[in-house]
């Protein structure tokens, strides 16, 4: 199969790469690009695990084509943090004790920035329907909502 050359902004770096035009995107991220923050739990889009920022909306990485964000910006769990200063939504997790195993936080964290881009003051129920995408066996989900809260007033 012939690869197709795309660029795009990947975590504020702009990047070209040449791929197979049916090539996941969550697999050029990881294998390509080394970004195992984005996981891949159901491979339908279901889980949220490997949800991305793509021109500012959270998206499933795992049911999208690499071609897609030709032309986009891009951002994953490791181009949150600044100069080795996390994102507050990322402290915010820790100190609600929102981190279990670990496998949903990125994608988690990533579903609430996205919901910040577009609203910086969201209330109890916009969090939890925008987190609604996602899916955590460990939680129970207070402490995530609780974390995106915290984030929110800070």
């Amino acid at each position: 199969m012939e690869k197709i050359k795309i660029s795009f902004d990947l975590n504020n770096e702009y990047v070209t790469i040449e791929i197979a035009p049916n090539r996941r995107l969550i697999d050029m991220l990881r294998e390509d690009f080394k970004l195992t923050s984005v996981k891949e739990g159901c491979s339908e889009g279901e889980c949220g695990a490997c949800t991305i920022i793509v021109d500012g909306k959270a998206v499933t990485s795992c049911i999208m084509l690499a071609p897609q964000v030709n032309g986009s910006s891009v951002i994953t769990l490791e181009g949150l943090s600044k100069n080795g200063e996390l994102d507050k939504l990322q402290q915010a997790f820790i100190d609600a004790g929102a981190v279990q195993c670990g496998f949903c936080t990125p994608g988690m964290i990533l579903a609430a920035k996205a919901l910040f881009m577009k609203k910086s003051n969201p209330s109890r129920e916009e969090i939890k329907k925008a987190m609604s995408g996602n899916i955590c066996r460990c939680t129970g989900y207070k402490k995530i909502i609780d974390a995106v809260e915290i984030a929110r007033d800070k």
